[in-house]
């Protein structure tokens, strides 16, 4: 799992994972990918394009980074999940937690409202 950092202006934070969010692969970013969380307010998308595989423990570690980034005012969206891990997404209703989008435009409109 490769876990790659950018910022956007307005301090938008853009987290890309690629690889299998699986048990090796949450345990390979997890700290990483909090701590860009960190912070009031923060601004995140999750860039899931390069993602092939999410098993529970990539959904737990979506969904607590998302209620902890909202517990402190900020926000966390999901970003061009491919379709297999988009279905797992839906199946699992964490797409009615976390909003997902296909264009950046519309994930850095969603996370400055």
């Amino acid at each position: 799992m490769e876990l790659q950092y950018s910022e956007l202006a307005d301090n938008i934070r853009v987290i890309t994972l690629i690889g299998s969010l699986d048990i090796s692969g949450v345990g390979q970013i997890e700290t990483k990918f909090t701590g860009y969380g960190a912070g009031e307010k923060p601004r995140v998308i999750v860039d899931l394009s390069g993602v092939t595989f999410l098993s529970s423990i990539g959904i737990r570690l979506l969904t607590i980074n998302a209620k902890s980034i909202a517990s402190r005012g900020g926000r966390m969206v999901l970003l061009s999940p491919m379709p297999d891990v988009r279905s797992i997404l839906e199946v699992t209703g964490l797409s009615q937690a976390i909003a997902m989008y296909d264009s950046l435009e519309s994930a850095q409109a969603v996370v400055l409202a």
